[in-house]
């Protein structure tokens, strides 16, 4: 605020300096049309300004200097409403987060002062304890049973007053959670309340099953925040259905509605959720909505939901939403989440998934609490993005793509998917569905190959593994990043064909080549938690019919938890072939990955193994438990990667593309073992009870050697002398070019440091397939043929500056080179190092 009315002030000094001490007035005509000019162009040029005196006669007896001063102090004045807004905006924020930190403050002082109670009542107790064990009178031993005679919860039924009494209960329950001491709650990991932050997220610890909590501030007026959060399926990526079943007006002007709710399962490795809830809508006393949630079950004498097939009924516990009207507009709102989802009845590698407060946060509780900031922020600021396509479209877009992933992950029967039997290896799992609604998607009615597109299906192929020790976030950007690395572009040229034309032929059997890869992003959540955008590939070469095909291929691209700050997030990446003319109603078929970090202190398979967890999972009645090599194997951290590829295929081809699908997503899982081990230098830990390849020694060690060596042969140090890891990440980052090559006929290199990769234009997947001499030209080559030798008897060279090659065919210049042999522990020749200093392409 001083900066800018420091401007103002010299702007008025300087209208005085112009017109010898006196201030220049305008007329309110002058004005008027000053301020019209200053909408259309509120920094004109000089020429501009002259012009304006021209056209408006009305202006001729004011010179062009005092016209200037004055489009800078309207600047100035512009800016000092914008500063005012901006600051009475903060000032709200910040005396509503007072307001709320207040309470949480009160809400702790109670569980304190509760715990307190509790300790003291404890002790009581304890020193009570003794006395009573001699106690053996009638009187007491009858006392004690017509204690345990009372039910926790007076009978129910189904009747509107019965309900009535449960809706109650429930909002009892749901209010001694969100501003009570019902939960022992703990703030978030990471989460840090203040003016900019979603707002104060807290989870639960020791209660029964798992629960969430938040508060927070948002621009939406109570009704409509109430709206857009009982519309479940609008928002949350996991639900997949809520049907009302009945609905009955309450005397305080609540309603009560009964709801069943569908959850997809996340992975292909366990069966999805459903719920058979109680709602209860009503106001209290002081103004605020609530909204509350709980299941009913057989406990309560209420009304009953059979259960359904693929399903595991779970219990959503008292839950819901309390919304306060804001000073100045917006709401006040307070979240509650707490559901049991039944653990038991998955794979024990996978529970962790379901006794997570944390990922239960993350999934229910702040995605609401982002969507309802979002769309408050498109209320107060609309605007237009990507493809000219508002947020909302946009929104609607993002949860079409997920929708489309989860329908493929869970493979429901309803909706006219079936299973294919497999080829002896249950690593992939194939789907099929016939029915109409699904492989039409809105699709063209065209003829191919002589059938008419009523013939089309869609197969699914889907598969999941475990991985180890590296993040869910740098594995989908690389993914992401780094399509070529493990897509086939004919196949994704044939998808995309298929559903712009309708034609389902075969992909060729020559794989296709990616061109330029182009990203056009279309949106971003305001927390930068997740966006879209249209990836386009130039010039893609791809065979069909056994002709080259050249042409552009487009995807509509999801991507969300990349953040590798955020701990312990989920990260997903779904896409979809799209036509370049794309609109919102078109057909489209989602693929893709969804990485789940899972508990560290589970067990898990090897990180070599990339066969669907099923296989290697013991099922019993009680649930099931880790067997063969999955048993007593503890890595540092753990995460499951969901796979789902779908195709539009003609039905008389069912085969073929099944055998295609098959292997493609094989392959597919072979890079992304390979990418997986490449991005996790620390994945063979020197704790970690894993069995290594002959040769490759951990990448901590591998450094370690390195270094070593490096300090035997030339007499200094190449990297400060710390802990492994320490060393290990000083590798990584060195400013030259470090890389490492066996110690074959023909070498080919193992390891490069990311200047290293840079300098040869590759990944650390596909480094192992260059060769040495490959970068070297004729005279290089002479040169390494003459002076290798030395290099095994002395242990290292140098060589002067000159020209190599990178794996792209471009000239690199360096100024000096120097290889070294490297050392093991028994200090035998591991491989050899070479360190190219100031290199630069020429």
């Amino acid at each position: 605020m001083m900066a800018v009315t420091s401007a103002c002030k010299d702007s008025a000094t300087k209208i005085s300096s112009l017109d010898n001490g006196k201030y220049v007035r305008y007329t309110p005509e002058q004005v008027e049309a000053l301020e019209r000019l200053y909408y259309e162009c509120p920094k004109p040029s000089s020429m501009r300004r002259q012009q304006l005196i021209r056209e408006c006669p009305i202006l001729s007896d004011i010179e062009p200097k005092q016209i200037k001063v004055w489009f800078q102090n309207r600047r100035c004045r512009e800016k000092q409403r914008k500063e005012a807004s901006r600051l009475q905006t903060v000032n709200r924020k910040l005396t509503a987060m007072n307001r709320l930190l207040m309470e949480e403050n009160d809400r702790l002082q109670k569980q304190v002062s509760q715990l307190v109670y509790e300790n003291s009542y404890f002790r009581q107790q304890t020193q009570n304890a003794t006395l009573a064990t001699t106690d053996t009178s009638c009187e007491s031993v009858v006392t004690s049973g017509q204690q345990n005679l009372t039910p926790p919860h007076p009978p129910k039924d189904a009747s509107p007053a019965g309900l009535l009494s449960i809706a109650e209960e429930t909002l009892a329950e749901f209010l001694s959670k969100a501003t009570g001491t019902a939960v022992e709650w703990v703030q978030m990991p990471g989460m840090k309340p203040g003016p900019d932050s979603i707002g104060i997220v807290a989870i639960s610890h020791g209660c029964t099953g798992v629960a969430a909590r938040a508060c927070g501030l948002v621009g939406l007026e109570p009704t409509r925040v109430a709206e857009i959060l009982k519309d479940w399926p609008s928002w949350f990526r996991d639900c997949r259905a809520v049907d009302v079943l009945n609905v009955l007006s309450t005397g305080n002007g609540g309603t009560i509605e009964l709801l069943y709710m569908q959850l997809y399962a996340p992975t292909t490795l366990a069966p999805a959720r459903d719920f058979w809830l109680l709602r209860y809508t009503s106001i209290l006393e002081d103004g605020s909505l609530v909204v509350c949630e709980r299941s009913l079950n057989n406990t309560q004498n209420g009304p009953s939901m059979p259960p359904v097939q693929n399903f595991v009924r779970a219990e959503m516990l008292s839950s819901g939403y309390l919304i306060r009207p804001c000073e100045g507009g917006g709401s006040i709102i307070h979240m509650v989440d707490h559901m049991d989802l039944e653990p038991w009845s998955v794979p024990e590698v996978l529970r962790p998934l379901y006794k997570s407060s944390t990922l239960l946060a993350q999934k229910n509780t702040m995605a609401a609490l982002r969507l309802l900031r979002q769309i408050s922020q498109e209320v107060s600021q609309p605007n237009v993005t990507g493809w000219g396509r508002r947020p909302a479209a946009l929104r609607a877009l993002s949860q079409k793509l997920s929708r489309g992933f989860n329908e493929a992950v869970n493979g429901f029967t309803d909706e006219g998917w079936s299973l294919l039997e497999n080829d002896g290896i249950d690593d992939v799992t194939l789907l099929v569905n016939m029915s109409h609604g699904k492989t039409m998607m809105g699709a063209n009615m065209s003829y191919s190959n002589g059938f008419p597109s009523m013939s089309n299906a869609v197969l699914c192929a889907k598969a999941s593994m475990l991985l180890q020790n590296v993040t869910p976030a740098m594995l989908i950007r690389f993914l992401r990043e780094h399509r070529s690395e493990w897509a086939d572009s004919s196949i994704d040229a044939y998808s995309a064909a298929a559903i712009k034309t309708g034609q389902c032929g075969l992909p060729g059997s020559h794989a296709g080549t990616f061109g330029g890869q182009i990203i056009l992003p279309l949106a971003q959540t305001v927390e930068h938690e997740e966006f879209m955008e249209v990836v386009k590939f130039e010039n893609v070469s791809h065979y069909r019919d056994d002709k080259l095909m050249p042409g552009d291929i487009f995807l509509l691209q999801l991507c969300n938890g990349v953040d590798e700050n955020t701990v312990g997030t989920s990260a997903e990446l779904i896409f979809a072939p799209i036509d370049a003319s794309f609109s919102d109603d078109a057909p489209i078929l989602p693929s893709g990955f969804r990485i789940i970090p899972l508990d560290s202190g589970m067990d898990a398979s090897s990180p070599y193994r990339t066969l669907d967890l099923a296989s290697a999972l013991d099922v019993g009645p009680a649930g099931n438990r880790a067997s063969g090599d999955c048993a007593g194997q503890s890595g540092k951290s753990k995460s499951v990667m969901t796979i789902a590829f779908q195709f539009v295929f003609d039905v008389h081809l069912q085969d073929n593309v099944a055998a295609m699908a098959r292997q493609y997503v094989r392959s597919i899982i072979a890079s992304v073992q390979r990418v997986a081990l490449a991005l996790s230098p620390s994945n063979f830990g020197p704790h970690a009870n894993l069995q290594t390849p002959a040769g490759a020694p951990e990448a901590q060690t591998l450094a370690l050697w390195i270094s070593q060596s490096y300090r035997c042969f030339m007499g200094m140090e190449l990297l400060k002398n710390e802990g492994r890891e320490s060393i290990l990440k000083s590798l990584w980052h060195h400013t030259d070019a470090v890389m490492c090559c066996s110690l074959q006929a023909l070498p080919n290199f193992t390891f490069a440091n990311q200047s290293g990769l840079d300098m040869l234009e590759t990944t650390l997947v596909a480094l192992q397939d260059i060769t040495l001499e490959k970068i070297f030209d004729d005279n290089g080559k002479k040169t390494l043929a003459s002076e290798f030798p030395r290099i095994m008897q002395q242990g290292f060279i140098c060589l002067q500056g000159g020209i190599c090659l990178s794996s792209m065919g471009r000239a690199i210049s360096y100024d000096k080179a120097v290889a070294w042999k490297v050392l093991n522990e028994e200090e035998n020749a591991h491989c050899i190092c070479f360190m190219f200093m100031n290199w630069s392409f020429v």
